[in-house]
């Protein structure tokens, strides 16, 4: 089993490019960075002294500067969202940044999407919170077209473009691996139909994800797909040998430990702490 680290990139942590450069040197397979755009004033998010939302969701920086950093101070360390809030972006400029990205970083990008929970923030982006899945797949669907034609041209319900030019084209073929933030078993459906991999959160009851994956492996090959080319990475993954064994043992390809924004040394002993024993290697 593989292992990550994803970090909320604020003004007072370490920075994107010094902690992706650590992890590649420790082991770890791969760096992700969330996104949001902004937290709008609300009762659930009245601001970032209250307690009701860490205060890192508030201060994160943009995710494509921040991996953009990282791929220059790195060699082969993979680069991910997670996640990137597709509904938030224009779906051609957001299809350029991925690959400019994938091209820059020698084709080591990972595209993390999902389609939020924040629904004020979604709203003042011009999207119905109640239609953000079915743009979320309109928008990929589209993207893809630019990713992989010469001369690409999409007309769906939420995205419609006539025929385009648009480079450059990503390096990793047919683009890069689109992994899908979701809850099963609802979503099931959307990540065998669109998606290359699942990035699950630690659940209870029926939103625990082990408990999903045969059905999603079986989905998978009735689809015609490959379940073992199909990724499985758990985000915000607890520092619990325990819990690593259940995720190995179910299939898991890739745990996603979440460090805290902290100052460079604070960030580097969180990240020591982690890579101790065999756990940043692939075994």
């Amino acid at each position: 089993m593989k292992f990550g680290i994803s970090m909320f990139p604020t003004e007072d942590a370490i920075r994107p490019a010094e902690l992706a450069a650590a992890a590649e040197d420790r082991g770890f397979d791969s760096f992700w960075v969330p996104e949001h755009s902004h937290i709008p004033v609300s009762e659930a998010t009245p601001g970032r002294d209250s307690g009701a939302l860490p205060a890192m969701y508030y201060e994160t920086m943009d995710p494509f500067v921040s991996l953009a950093t990282a791929a220059q101070a790195t060699e082969k360390i993979l680069l991910g969202t997670s996640i990137c809030l597709i509904i938030q972006r224009d779906p051609i400029q957001l299809a350029k940044e991925v690959a400019s990205l994938d091209v820059l970083s020698g084709g080591r990008f990972q595209f993390g999407i999902g389609p939020g929970w924040n629904q004020p923030e979604i709203e003042n982006h011009g999207t119905q919170f109640n239609k953000r899945v079915g743009v979320m797949r309109d928008r990929v669907a589209a993207m893809k077209k630019i990713w992989t034609e010469e001369k690409a041209e999409h007309h769906g319900k939420y995205v419609d473009f006539g025929p385009m030019y648009a480079w450059p084209k990503p390096t990793r073929k047919p683009h890069p691996p689109i992994h899908i933030a979701a809850n099963l078993p609802q979503a099931l459906k959307r990540l065998v139909d669109y998606g290359d991999g699942w990035m699950p959160m630690p659940g209870a009851g029926e939103s625990e994800p082990l408990q999903h994956i045969p059905a999603l492996r079986q989905k998978l090959r009735e689809s015609g797909r490959d379940p073992d080319g199909f990724e499985i990475s758990m985000y915000y993954c607890p520092d619990d040998d325990d819990y690593i064994r259940q995720l190995r043992d179910a299939g898991v390809d890739r745990a996603i430990f979440v460090l805290d924004p902290t100052p460079r040394d604070q960030a580097l002993t969180q990240l020591d702490t982690l890579a101790r024993g065999e756990r940043a290697g692939n075994g």
